[in-house]
């Protein structure tokens, strides 16, 4: 059955806990050639302000680094930021900040990259609406919003498709899709605002 509350910090802190890399973004293949795609769907567009929500032990985050200016890189759980701390302890532009979005939001303004991969699916449909909103609010004009999914079956409040199309209905059309790129196991979604 599928549980009708966000999972809570505990889970993903006991995940890192147990286990150095829970779900093999470090390695495993599918994982990397995920991670190629993408930062080549951001087309190498650089960014003044990125905001990426759950960044784990910092595997995207080390990719993205060099496409932004300035990376908030946020997580809930303390052990995946000390290991994210560490990977990009070179990448003087990436700050690392723990906190429980959407339920609490960065105090940031004018972002105009928000990645969201791997995470929305643990949200549900209230912290859906709050990141939505939020994110309508802070992203600029001409800003990206990068999602990435799985779309196999979960045991999280939400699918990877049902996820992003919730996201979308709160989006409206303050968003149009620029990628929408679909793999045997993920979704890639790529949308700019106006």
């Amino acid at each position: 059955m599928r549980p009708d509350r966000t999972l809570p910090p505990s889970y993903f802190e006991a995940m890192f806990q147990g286990d150095p890399d829970p779900w093999g973004l470090e390695s495993r293949a599918y994982e990397a050639e995920k991670f190629d795609a993408t930062v080549a769907a951001l087309g190498g567009r650089t960014y003044a302000r990125a905001f990426e929500v759950g960044c784990a032990g910092g595997s995207l985050t080390r990719r993205l680094a060099p496409l932004c200016s300035q990376l908030l890189a946020i997580d809930v759980s303390e052990t995946a930021l000390d290991r994210a701390r560490r990977k990009c302890a070179d990448q003087p532009q990436v700050q690392f900040e723990r906190m429980v979005f959407p339920q609490s939001t960065p105090d940031i303004a004018d972002v105009d990259l928000i990645v969201l991969s791997e995470v929305a699916y643990y949200w549900d449909d209230a912290d859906l609406q709050r990141a939505g909103m939020w994110t309508r609010d802070a992203l600029v004009p001409g800003g990206d919003i990068l999602l990435v999914h799985w779309t196999g079956e979960t045991d999280y409040p939400q699918t990877g498709d049902g996820a992003v199309e919730a996201l979308r209905g709160v989006l409206g059309d303050r968003v149009e899709a620029v990628v929408s790129h679909r793999e045997s196991a993920y979704r890639l979604d790529l949308w700019r605002a106006g």
